[in-house]
């Protein structure tokens, strides 16, 4: 196949179907000598910040000097951007060539899209021989396809309620999801609060002889009235300390991400991963995340448009962004281009985001569990509905909010990351060439 052709494969394979468990998994990379095996691996998982934990370890390790591979998902538009060493994302030739590979060994048989995509993160890099691999889980944990590798460090940022359907109704069920990816005696760094999934995951880390070290309880991060900010330790993680260090990415709670970096950074020197000061500044400072609170502005029809692209799409991502406006942002009119998955608490998250837009346009990415605007509307408060445009297509909600705004006003996209993805292609271009 080609890469085209690999990547219409792909497609095909279900995408938007969720099948939890690792036998498939397993049997597979089975057969092709489990390359996973060969890995140094750090394992990312929790509902909210995994993607902005891992890409900031694969930045600082980078940084050092170490070669890093980096898993993860969703993509925004390239499938190629779920697979990167660095900065480099892996080339059309090479995708193509192990989907290829894994089609041909598994002949009639399917697997699912992430069961896939997974393989190919594990076949790329081993072919790669790099220094550490950071694979941020898909869904859950216990049953995520990415949970047949045994780290160096597991990661849980944080717990909250999200993919009811497969993780459970209760903090405490999607906890012990999470809490999945702890294996005997690999030490767990987290963030996750008193009363949201902690009491599981002391559980499960004391059911494995895992070392656990927890935001604000061993390691800490103080903010500075310089807006610099300082990371320090207890005598847990060898009493470090890093000053005047400055995040690139928006939002106050990527402080806590970022800390949670820091504090695997710390568990790796065990594995002789030495990263120096200087490293840790240089890297913080380069972080790169696209559709995460970013944002950027473009000249069109004669005025200068203000963007936020977000991947907000649960009550905890939600309020996060609301905070995160409220503070770091300053607008006349705030207009919001929303879209979600079906599955979604749109209730929750719609109230809070109509409550600030001074007009909404309720639209729909492309698939199958994209929610009809029509069931967007019917989750906003009545008090806010005038607000509220429908458009289905995409490009027509970007120039309703385009003709809309000015140079004053600030237009959100947020609600699903595939949405984010589909409007950022449509203003920025591919972030994959």
């Amino acid at each position: 196949m080609n890469y085209q052709q690999a990547w219409d494969y792909l497609d095909g394979l279900q995408f938007h179907k969720i099948k939890l468990g690792l036998d498939a998994m397993r049997s597979f990379m089975s057969r092709v000598d489990n390359p996973e095996q060969q890995l140094k691996t750090v394992h990312v998982a929790g509902t909210n910040g995994k993607g902005s934990v891992s890409v900031t370890l694969m930045t600082l390790l980078s940084e050092a000097g170490y070669r890093v591979g980096l898993y993860t998902s969703p993509h925004l538009s390239s499938v190629r951007e779920r697979f990167r060493i660095g900065n480099t994302f892996i080339s059309e030739n090479s995708f193509a060539r192990i989907a290829t590979q894994i089609r041909g060994i598994l002949g009639d048989e399917k697997i699912t899209y992430f069961e896939f995509t997974t393989a190919i993160a594990f076949l790329w890099f081993a072919e790669e021989k790099l220094d550490l691999v950071v694979l941020e889980t898909g869904l859950g944990g216990r049953l995520d396809a990415t949970n047949i590798v045994n780290p160096l460090v597991s990661i849980i940022t944080n717990v909250s309620m999200d993919h009811e359907a497969y993780l459970g109704n209760t903090i405490a069920a999607v906890a012990g999801e999470k809490a999945g990816i702890i294996k005997e005696s690999v030490p767990v760094v987290t963030a996750v609060k008193e009363g949201a999934g902690l009491a599981e995951v002391r559980a499960a880390c004391k059911k494995k002889n895992a070392l656990l070290y927890r935001y604000e309880e061993d390691f800490f991060a103080t903010i500075r009235p310089d807006n610099s900010w300082q990371w320090s330790t207890t005598e847990s993680l060898s009493s470090s300390k890093y000053s005047e260090l400055h995040c690139s990415m928006k939002g106050d709670y990527q402080i806590e991400n970022v800390s949670l970096a820091l504090a695997t950074i710390q568990l790796l020197q065990g594995h002789d991963f030495q990263v120096v000061d200087n490293a840790v500044r240089e890297g913080m400072a380069s972080v790169q995340w696209p559709g995460r609170l970013e944002s950027f502005s473009l000249e069109q029809t004669g005025k200068e448009i203000h963007y936020l692209l977000d991947g907000a799409h649960n009550p905890a991502g939600v309020e996060s962004l609301v905070q995160t406006l409220k503070k770091e942002f300053s607008y006349n009119k705030l207009i919001v281009i929303w879209g979600a998955m079906a599955d979604k608490d749109l209730q929750t998250t719609l109230a809070v985001v109509a409550e600030l837009a001074h007009s909404i346009v309720l639209t729909k990415p492309a698939g199958e569990r994209s929610a009809d605007p029509e069931l967007l509307l019917k989750n906003i408060p009545v008090a806010y509905t005038n607000k509220c445009t429908l458009l289905p297509k995409v490009e027509s909600a970007i120039s309703w909010a385009e003709n809309l705004a000015s140079s004053e006003d600030l237009i959100l996209i947020a609600g699903s990351l595939y949405l984010v993805g589909a409007c950022r292609k449509i203003l920025l271009g591919e972030l994959v060439t």
